[in-house]
């Protein structure tokens, strides 16, 4: 898969702080901030499937509307 630059401000005492993290990891700052980008992702993702499962359950349940149903369906579409 390609990889794309993109650029991102930070301050420098940002910079630095990330740096030495970076070095402490034995990896770049390039490489922490893609993995920490891609982490963020799947969470992200794994909040939405969440939240349409549970959409899609409570789609599934059906919401109680109330009433009373009388008629049967035939009786009401009687040609």
């Amino acid at each position: 898969m390609s990889k794309k630059n993109v650029t991102l401000s930070l301050t420098q005492q940002t910079v630095e702080k990330l740096k030495a993290l970076a070095v402490g990891r034995a990896t770049s700052v390039s490489d922490l901030m893609a993995e920490r980008v891609e982490i963020l992702l799947r969470q992200d993702e794994t909040a939405y499937e969440r939240a349409q499962r549970q959409a899609m359950t409570l789609l599934d349940q059906g919401f109680p509307m109330g009433g009373v149903i009388r008629a049967k369906r035939d009786e009401l579409h009687k040609r």
